[in-house]
């Protein structure tokens, strides 16, 4: 970005919002919002993919303040009852009780009747790339964003077979280029780091002590962290296993042996879903760093990958607190201010060169 550019976006007060797709992790992109909006900047378009879809798509209708309520009410077994486990073979997964409480939020929503510019991107199987949202149902564009494949069962559109667009486009800033903004800023949150990195050592010291005091009320509940990994691999045993192989168990059996190598073998699946997004993960950091060497965004957040688990949808507040700082400090770094700063300050990095652009299939 040249010295004449970021003199004229610091002036101005639109943005171009790019939120991408990374799990639990995708909650940091309320607290940017909430920075942005407590600066008074205008958001005027938002391009997302998967978590980053479904917050900025909320976001776009007005109902980011009941979300946000929402998911800082989750514990672990509310996040346990959301898993609506399905024997399709296509995903363990159907996401339909997230969907009802989104539908809730947004209803029948058009994403051409919003007040923002919102793109959705979605990967197509069948036809290998990706598939941009500009219109039409807000929900079934949400819904075909977050489908992570061999997770949440994919969407079937005509003979489109529609999944997560992190498949090929986790950080989607290429639909932002043609809105009417004085800047882009983009939230990766499936950042690589050199080392791990945990949300506590990205906090200020006052938010590390609430989110400590949210555990040990969460562990004084009976309930820690271990034992919720156990109640998913239980809900997901079935499906991993390839429909049974033979030796399932009768629900009203009380053979105690079948029981514990149904339990075994619940710890051996969570491992292979384990890897799964770990994978995606690791896919997503890489193919992340390229979409920004291809188009670099004004001002770019990173989260790393390792400051939680893509499933632990019950730590939101600490994830949406860790957004509003880092969007305070990228902020501030962009407006030439000085920030007394927090945490690692290689978080928030300079763009790196522009380089090429590829295409993609808008729906």
């Amino acid at each position: 970005m040249s010295q004449r550019r970021a003199v004229k976006s610091t002036r101005g007060r639109n943005v171009a919002l790019v939120l991408g797709s990374g799990g639990a992790r995708g909650y940091a992109h309320i607290g940017v919002i909430e920075e942005l909006e407590a600066r008074g900047y205008r958001v005027v378009a938002i391009s997302g993919c998967s978590m980053g879809a479904l917050v900025g798509g909320v976001y776009a209708a007005g109902e980011l303040a009941a979300y946000r309520d929402w998911v800082c009410r989750l514990d672990y077994f509310d996040v346990l009852r959301l898993v609506d486990v399905t024997w399709s073979p296509m995903g363990a997964m159907k996401a339909s009780k997230v969907m009802d409480k989104l539908e809730s939020l947004i209803g029948d929503t058009r994403i051409e009747d919003l007040a923002i510019a919102v793109t959705t991107v979605a990967t197509d199987l069948t036809r290998q790339r990706e598939v941009w949202f500009q219109s039409g149902s807000l929900l079934e564009a949400i819904r075909a964003s977050i489908a992570v494949p061999g997770v949440i069962t994919p969407v079937h559109r005509g003979d489109q077979v529609l999944v997560d667009g992190g498949l090929l486009n986790p950080l989607p800033i290429i639909p932002t280029v043609s809105a009417q903004a004085d800047f882009v800023l983009a939230v990766n949150v499936t950042a690589h780091s050199p080392r791990p990195v945990t949300l506590e050592e990205l906090l200020p010291p006052e938010e590390v002590a609430e989110e400590q005091a949210r555990e040990k009320t969460r562990g004084a509940g009976g309930v820690d962290f271990a034992s919720w990994i156990d109640g998913v691999r239980g809900a997901t045993r079935r499906l991993l296993d390839g429909f049974g192989n033979g030796s399932t168990t009768d629900a009203d059996s009380d053979d105690k042996s079948e029981v514990e190598e149904a339990l075994e073998g619940g710890r051996r699946e969570w491992g292979r879903m384990d890897m799964v997004l770990a994978s995606f993960d690791i896919t997503q950091a890489a193919l992340a760093k390229y979409k920004v060497a291809g188009y670099p965004p004004d001002v770019l957040i990173e989260v790393p990958k390792t400051v939680c688990g893509a499933y632990e949808f019950h730590r939101a507040e600490a994830l949406i607190s860790l957004g509003r700082h880092l969007a305070a400090e990228a902020l501030d770094r962009f407006e030439g201010r000085v920030h007394p700063g927090w945490g690692s300050p290689s978080i928030v990095v300079e763009p790196p060169a522009k380089a090429g652009q590829d295409g993609e299939e808008v729906s």
